[in-house]
């Protein structure tokens, strides 16, 4: 098998495993319980938060665990708009964000909040002065990914950030994609708020953070027990935790390298597909981009058919995002960078990670080109537009 689909999820490093799994059988305790057994929980807990912090230049006490990267976007905007409203309710985003964060809108719109979703230009990037002229008196909230989960384009993130705090906005960052990927410093970006995954960087599944700055009034999003500081009650998923603290600690450490390697492999995967496939497009920012994301349209084709055959060849990629998967609408990533119906719909995302090899990329678009020509030949729109070509 050859896994190309390192932005919907990635593999659990062992390292996180066997620091996560202790706490499952040994240090089982109850992180709020004041005995030596419980005692070590919450050691592990306070570790983890530490290291986390520290990743992104923030106080330990101003990091939060979540659930996932899903729950923290929804928490920052619904918390944030409850808090401020008696300031305004308008909220600027973008119309390329995590579905987290667009239904998360939707549900405040019906709520008698006003949102504001920002173009992109054709590599995904927003317009700087979009934004500003966007601004209002009433605007309390302005959130924007750092990276995006489709087409990899990294956004002028500090830049945004200083705009928000000139305008005494609050700004939030849905970071899913970015964090353990590329470096973050939250004072230097001017980041109010940010949302993490801990399974976008090799750690488990169903746990993420979210970073709140100290001093602002956000209210407690689940209710229930003092825990986490008496902002998201639940007894804390310590296995989680410690996995997340580790895979953060192994993300910082192998960042350089893994980049290098990354970003080699990927430049090498473009330039393959660019000569040897006719009739396509590269998806996102050519450079500022994630180090291991490629995606890339291609005309007359369409994607599902293609992962369905790639599938075949033990070759896992996406068409878009996990969360979407299983919808027939084209990508509205894609379709906000001007992409047609029909050249959305023949999209292929490939994320890389460390572990992938130039032999395993050389198989991929060796398998890719066959199937893209078979594809094409039982394509009439593609015969149509062939002789389209000859007249």
């Amino acid at each position: 098998m050859i896994y190309l689909d390192n932005a919907a999820t990635t593999k659990t490093a062992p390292e996180v495993v066997q620091a996560m799994l202790p706490y499952f059988t040994e240090n089982y305790g109850n992180p709020s319980t004041i005995y030596s057994l419980g005692s070590a929980s919450k050691k592990a807990v306070n570790e983890a938060r530490r290291t986390i912090a520290g990743a992104i230049g923030a106080k330990q006490e101003e990091i939060y665990f979540t659930a996932g990267g899903s729950e923290a976007d929804n928490w920052a905007l619904k918390a944030t708009a409850e808090a401020y409203e008696g300031k305004g309710k308008h909220i600027i985003t973008t119309k390329i964000e995590h579905h987290a964060i667009l239904h998360t809108c939707e549900y405040l719109e019906k709520r008698g909040f006003e949102v504001t979703y920002l173009n992109v230009d054709e590599d995904g990037l927003v317009n700087l002065d979009e934004l500003k002229n966007a601004i209002r008196p009433d605007t309390i909230l302005i959130s924007v990914m750092f990276a995006n989960n489709e087409i990899g384009t990294i956004e002028p993130i500090k830049e945004i950030g200083a705009i928000a705090k000139e305008r005494g906005i609050l700004f939030h960052t849905d970071a899913v994609q970015a964090f353990g990927q590329v470096p973050i410093n939250v004072d230097e970006m001017h980041i109010d708020m940010l949302s993490a995954s801990g399974h976008k960087l090799n750690g488990p599944k169903g746990i993420g953070f979210l970073y709140i700055r100290a001093g602002l009034k956000l209210r407690s999003f689940i209710h229930g027990g003092g825990q986490e500081r008496s902002r998201r009650a639940g007894t804390e998923n310590v296995p989680g935790i410690v996995g997340l603290g580790t895979a953060t600690e192994r993300a910082l450490r192998i960042m350089e390298e893994k980049t290098k390697k990354e970003l080699e492999l990927r430049d090498y995967l473009i330039s393959r597909i660019e000569k040897e496939i006719p009739y396509c497009r590269l998806n996102g920012h050519r450079t500022r981009r994630l180090p291991g994301n490629v995606n890339f349209s291609f005309l007359y084709i369409e994607g599902e058919s293609m992962l369905i055959m790639l599938d075949m060849k033990g070759i896992c990629a996406s068409s878009g995002s996990a969360c979407t998967s299983g919808s027939l609408d084209p990508s509205h990533v894609l379709l906000a960078i001007g992409l047609k119906h029909e050249e959305a719909h023949g999209s292929l995302r490939m994320t890389l990670s460390e572990e992938n090899t130039k032999e395993e990329i050389d198989i991929v678009v060796d398998n890719l080109k066959q199937i893209v020509t078979k594809l094409r030949d039982m394509s009439p729109l593609y015969e149509d537009f062939l002789k389209r070509q000859k007249d």
